[in-house]
């Protein structure tokens, strides 16, 4: 039985009948979830979560476990555990703030089976949660400008959700997104994107990613190096107001 979840329904006065109308499923679908290693559908945890104001890893601590790849788990792990992020992405948009349908198409041309990519989509969306939680952490994201106007498939309408979404995501209180703009020319942060994490005691950890691996960093030179590229990178982005304006001009422009 899943304790946490009938607690759960107990403490925000819900039955099982209430909640499936809130989340749109049949009463006895809810009932199922109660069952020891059923775990819904993403875009039905993220609802009944929210209904039941409580967050996705408590209601089902196994989804992470059970979607993300074993070489990813300890950063993950990390990253729920973090008080502030920083993140600089160059190409994409930063996980974190992809729209399901946009996080989708970044692994279209994968060597990755379906299954695989349901697996990756589920896990990236799932992680987002710490972003609305009630206390979430600190998240700066610096992403380079040629990430908003680079097309995706030459589907349009994913791009457009996307970058909305994004104006939406920067317009949370403890979310911070700065663009870094186009005719910059050559900077830092064409060396790659990276991000850190400084955890509750104070520790600092960073993912690295590459072409053939990713890499978690924890050593003070290894951090203290990009704690410096940082600063130089976020030294050549817009402002935060900026930014958010150029974003949503990206957004109406793929409309």
């Amino acid at each position: 039985m899943n304790a946490v979840l009938r607690a759960a329904l107990a403490d925000a006065g819900q039955t099982a009948e209430s909640l499936a109308e809130r989340v749109g499923v049949d009463p006895k679908t809810v009932a199922r979830w109660v069952t020891p290693g059923r775990i819904p559908h993403a875009r039905h945890r993220f609802a009944a979560a929210e209904a039941l104001g409580r967050d996705v890893e408590d209601l089902w601590p196994d989804v992470l476990r059970h979607r993300t790849p074993v070489w990813f788990r300890e950063w993950v792990e990390w990253e729920r555990e973090a008080v502030a992020l920083r993140w600089y992405e160059l190409a994409w948009i930063p996980g974190l703030l992809q729209t399901e349908a946009y996080a989708r198409a970044t692994l279209a041309n994968e060597s990755l089976g379906e299954v695989e990519i349901d697996q990756l989509v589920e896990s990236r969306l799932s992680r987002q949660v710490i972003l609305r939680r009630d206390r979430p952490p600190l998240f700066v994201a610096v992403i380079d400008e040629l990430a908003l106007r680079r097309p995706l498939a030459n589907n349009r309408a994913v791009m457009a959700e996307q970058f909305a979404y994004l104006a939406e995501c920067a317009e949370l209180p403890t979310v911070q997104i700065q663009v870094v703009p186009a005719d910059v020319g050559m900077y830092p942060g064409l060396g790659g994107p990276f991000i850190v994490a400084e955890l509750p005691d104070n520790r600092r950890v960073a993912h690295v990613d590459g072409q053939t691996r990713a890499q978690t960093l924890d050593q003070p030179k290894e951090i203290a190096t990009l704690d410096r590229q940082w600063e130089r990178i976020r030294g050549d982005a817009l402002s935060r107001q900026h930014s958010l304006t150029l974003i949503k001009e990206a957004a109406s422009s793929w409309t």
